[in-house]
């Protein structure tokens, strides 16, 4: 069972996907990882040995910030935002989008605006009332 970065990776997946379940690296960066290391992006996980893997270990630990660290850094920076008050930090903190998206029809639920449209909550016709 190969083991990287904390994460169990599974076993019946081509590896470029099984990089792909540890936090912080993506499709682009698991076929990058998969070129230094010289692995062929066809091998399933489980046909990988153990040298392979020692090399995909030493590679994603010195490029890449994962899982833990990189989940640390993304909580400190929203916390920041939020310390600072700005724009973004507030939103955090009303737990409304960040982002730009819409709100008046969609996070209804979020922000306790919900409205029940018309055909919500009807009966059918030929039950009893």
């Amino acid at each position: 069972m190969a083991r990287i970065a904390g994460i169990n990776l599974p076993q019946e997946k081509r590896i470029v996907i099984a990089l792909t379940y540890i936090f912080g690296i993506g499709a682009k960066s698991s076929i990058k990882i998969l070129k230094i290391s010289q692995i062929s992006a066809d091998k399933r996980t489980h046909q990988l040995s153990e040298e392979e893997v020692n090399r995909l270990r030493d590679i994603i630990e010195k490029t890449h910030k994962v899982e833990g660290d990189l989940r640390r850094e993304v909580l400190f920076n929203i916390k920041q935002l939020k310390e600072i008050k700005s724009y973004r930090g507030i939103r955090h903190v009303k737990k409304l989008p960040v982002r730009g998206q819409r709100t008046k029809t969609n996070t209804r639920t979020v922000r306790g605006n919900v409205k029940h449209t018309m055909g919500s909550g009807r009966k059918n016709a030929n039950q009893k009332t």
